[in-house]
């Protein structure tokens, strides 16, 4: 495998894919259509100009230097999210694979297709359209030339923030070839859920018979709780008054005030994660919720958009009860950025930020046990020496 390793980042976003595959990778092109995002990605992906702010669909092959060994395209999740109107692959923003799709066929009709291609997205992927959005994902990688097959990582595994996506990986079919111990004759419960099993049976026979058991290796198990990164002293939310607390708590049902009393019970510093949720009250009236999770984890960041409501932490210490929004600082950490990371001055910008990104350390697992072992096998394969004529 050569020294550095190089690689394109389509949807861009903060670019936390590059943050997850790391030093020993190289980015000669990224691409975001979002001004304020690319602004970010900018601030922190400094010495280079390999960032172009444009629509993925205005973009030719010329637009996209050299080669790379792997491109990454996070695309948008809108139209295949179960919270959105169900367009899928037809819709105006996850659609945007087509065009993404289309430059990388032209990229392969130059001579410079990508040795490894990674989707990442929603599991709703899965069954949108009845599975026939994720057989058409699947029909582009055969059809292409490559081999592939797809993970459900759960960044839960790595960071206390439950945040399941799905990760289809697409390999050429020389690299594939020479790569031994990365993939398994079988399914893994680990990596493939019953939703992704299905979908894959529901494939057609010739993208069944390309498909790849990705088996990473099991993560060494998580210590960091979500207490370990709650702030005291947080910048850019304040500390709720008590009247503002007790509201909240006038929000739950009898089942989540009996999580909160227990919590009391512990006598120790309890931090919860709140996400106020519309429910049916016992008349079927639709009512708000805050609904509370007090097992160490943070639940999935999302957007602030579209009625998602916003984090917010909830802390315990016998009667003593806090709440606030989650901080800007906060949402990083559970995405496994550093501090050093800079982000947006404004709330709702770094929310979104956050919310649409992928996990650091499931890109770096996926990297250490797939990416890396894949190109360093195809690259030992090359320089095997050819046997001596006697």
């Amino acid at each position: 495998m050569a020294n550095v390793l190089t690689f394109y980042e389509f949807f861009a976003g903060a670019g936390m894919a590059r943050a997850g595959l790391g030093s020993k990778w190289r980015c000669t092109f990224a691409n975001e259509f979002d001004v304020k995002k690319s602004v970010i990605y900018q601030k922190n992906w400094k010495g280079g100009n390999t960032l172009k702010v444009a629509d993925v669909r205005t973009l030719a092959p010329q637009d996209v230097p050299g080669e790379a060994d792997l491109v990454w395209a996070s695309f948008p999740c809108q139209d295949l999210s179960l919270a959105g109107a169900g367009a899928g692959l037809k819709g105006n923003r996850s659609g945007t694979f087509w065009p993404f799709w289309q430059l990388m066929e032209g990229l392969m009709k130059d001579g410079r297709a990508p040795k490894i291609i990674v989707l990442e997205n929603v599991c709703g992927m899965l069954t949108s359209h009845k599975g026939k959005d994720f057989a058409a994902v699947c029909s582009t990688f055969v059809k292409a030339g490559y081999f592939f097959g797809a993970v459900v990582v759960d960044a839960v595994q790595f960071v206390p923030h439950s945040r399941p996506r799905l990760f289809v990986i697409g390999v050429r079919d020389e690299v594939a070839l020479t790569a031994p111990n990365i993939t398994s004759s079988e399914p893994s419960p680990l990596w493939h859920t019953q939703s992704l099993l299905n979908a894959f049976e529901k494939l057609p026979a010739k993208a069944r018979s390309k498909w790849l058991w990705w088996n990473p290796p099991t993560p060494a198990k998580r210590k960091t709780t979500i207490a370990d990164l709650i702030e005291e002293s947080p910048e850019g939310v304040q500390w709720s008054t008590p009247a503002e607390t007790e509201k909240l708590l006038a929000m739950m049902s009898d089942k989540n005030l009996e999580k909160v009393n227990d919590a009391k019970k512990t006598g120790k510093l309890m931090v919860g994660a709140i996400y106020k949720r519309t429910r049916r009250d016992d008349v079927g009236r639709k009512v708000q919720r805050a609904e509370v999770r007090f097992d160490d984890v943070a639940g999935c960041l999302r957007t602030p958009a579209g009625g998602s409501s916003r984090q917010v932490i909830l802390t315990v210490r016998g009667e003593d009860v806090r709440s606030r929004l989650i901080s800007p600082r906060e949402t990083a950490r559970l995405m496994g950025l550093p501090d050093s990371y800079e982000l947006p001055k404004n709330y709702n910008e770094a929310y979104h930020l956050m919310g649409d990104g992928v996990a650091v350390p499931v890109v770096r697992h996926l990297a250490k046990h797939i990416f890396e072992p894949l190109l360093a096998s195809q690259e030992a394969a090359k320089v095997q020496p050819h046997s001596k004529e006697s």
